[in-house]
């Protein structure tokens, strides 16, 4: 699957197309702040992904998520998972709870351009190992924001990503990637976290106009995963936590922009 997609170019955007789909990354962001503000012990997870429903409505943008299809089409306009849930958990009425680590991803497409983010957040007090594992995991993401302005290919960034995350102690997910984004959420190419011969072989330059959404997801232990009878819910094999946090970013001349940003960030080239 790597091989086929690394075959083909990514498909590169001008500063326009980049400025259209920062209308769409700051609506990402503003839905990811609402999911912050109603992430508290007691709401049960289809409350906020409800709430993100209503807020793409009113902005007039096209949920990504909700009917995208699989065995079962995807129900709801964000993933919400929890603790030992990796990535795709279908919100419902599980109630958040103190302690839990919670990971909320969702995308939407505003004026024919997309944006996709993720974020993990923490749920008042959490054990200091979980803690850990949040902050690595932003640093994971961190890593790539910053060394994709200095780097000529995807695969030097990739190693930097597992490296940081590998030397903390921590596994990447292998079987779920980023990919490139534009007018469609899934876009050439697919973006690896992680080295591998099928990979390395079919690396992509890093060239100005690049859109990519890079999202590591990141295991307290090994990196093996199971899904769910949902057919969507992604869980660590061993049950320990995992951590997934993402941002759409736009690699230009004068740096890495970070379309989903809150506020508008660039990181110079160095």
């Amino acid at each position: 699957m790597l091989k086929s997609l690394f075959s083909q170019r990514p498909e590169l955007k001008s500063s326009r197309e980049i400025a259209l789909m920062r209308e769409a990354g700051k609506l990402v962001a503003e839905a990811l702040r609402l999911c912050r503000a109603m992430a508290v012990p007691g709401t049960r997870t289809i409350e906020i992904d409800q709430a993100v429903e209503a807020l793409y409505e009113e902005r007039g943008a096209i949920p990504l998520f909700k009917g995208y299809p699989g065995r079962v089409p995807f129900p709801a306009v964000t993933c919400i998972s929890l603790n030992e849930e990796v990535v795709h958990g279908i919100p419902g009425p599980r109630q958040i709870r103190e302690g839990d680590l919670l990971k909320i991803d969702t995308a939407c497409k505003l004026n024919g351009w997309c944006g996709d983010a993720a974020v993990t957040l923490m749920i008042g007090e959490v054990t200091p190992a979980k803690r850990r594992l949040v902050e690595v995991g932003e640093q994971v993401l961190r890593t790539a924001m910053v060394e994709l302005g200095r780097r000529r290919w995807w695969s030097e960034v990739a190693r930097e990503m597992q490296r940081v995350a590998e030397s903390a102690g921590y596994s990447v997910v292998t079987q779920y990637v980023g990919h490139g984004i534009g007018r469609i959420m899934h876009e050439n190419p697919q973006v690896p976290n992680f080295i591998s011969k099928d990979m390395k072989k079919h690396d992509f330059r890093l060239e100005e106009g690049l859109v990519l959404a890079v999202e590591p997801m990141v295991n307290m232990g090994k990196a093996d995963t199971d899904v769910r009878r949902d057919h969507w819910t992604v869980v660590t094999r061993d049950g320990l936590p995992s951590v997934h946090v993402e941002h759409t970013l736009a690699l230009t001349k004068d740096g890495v922009y970070v379309v989903t940003a809150d506020a508008e960030t660039l990181i110079p080239r160095s």
